[in-house]
């Protein structure tokens, strides 16, 4: 009795954990799983708010994420890069690198980072320059996390690589500025989905 009674448990568990291991995986528009550098767009959930991501200048180099004001544009492709690179599928909260699968006239690479306060406005925006991988003090800035939000997603800032580091977590949403749209930590979240280039 005892030994059926164990086996019921760790099927229960192991059942639990295959869901709780599905539910956690990114999906695309498809319902397909996000894989790491696949190249995706990353769009607004709601109509008429904007279109996709895409790379824009607001005062020369370095550039920075904005998002496409016609909301038929699906931006730019990117790619997302694990914390962990033997990862197949990207998992909601998991620390990722994202780059631009695209070039500047900037020298800089085109991965995201956080940028510091911004002087003028006071916000704290996504620009360009970071680097892929080397998880920790140095480069804490560079990572970012998809999380679920409702019945979408929303983009992270809350890196967890630098168990040293006081981060201050927030949501990326979207400022507008003279008519341009600028991605960065917001108090109101950005809900997005993702489409497969």
């Amino acid at each position: 009795m005892r030994t059926i009674l164990l086996l019921s448990f760790l099927v229960c568990v192991l059942i639990h954990c295959k869901v709780s291991d599905a539910q956690t995986t990114v999906l695309d528009i498809d319902g397909q799983k996000l894989q790491p550098n696949v190249d995706y767009y990353i769009l607004p959930v709601f109509r008429g708010r904007g279109g996709g991501l895409t790379l824009a200048s607001r005062n020369g180099c370095p550039f920075n994420v904005a998002q496409e004001n016609n909301e038929l544009s699906s931006g730019l492709p990117l790619k997302f890069l694990p914390v962990n690179s033997s990862d197949e599928v990207i998992q909601a909260s998991t620390d990722l690198n994202v780059v631009f699968s695209a070039v500047t006239i900037c020298v800089q690479s085109t991965v995201w980072m956080l940028g510091d306060v911004d002087s003028v406005t006071g916000q704290r925006y996504v620009t360009m320059g970071g680097v892929v991988g080397n998880p920790g003090l140095s480069t804490v800035s560079n990572w970012f996390k998809i999380e679920i939000y409702e019945d979408d997603y929303k983009l992270v800032f809350c890196p967890s690589v630098c168990s040293i580091c006081k981060v201050i977590c927030g949501d990326l949403g979207v400022f507008i500025e003279d008519g341009n749209r600028w991605l960065g930590v917001s108090e109101v979240p950005l809900p997005v989905k993702f489409r497969k280039v």
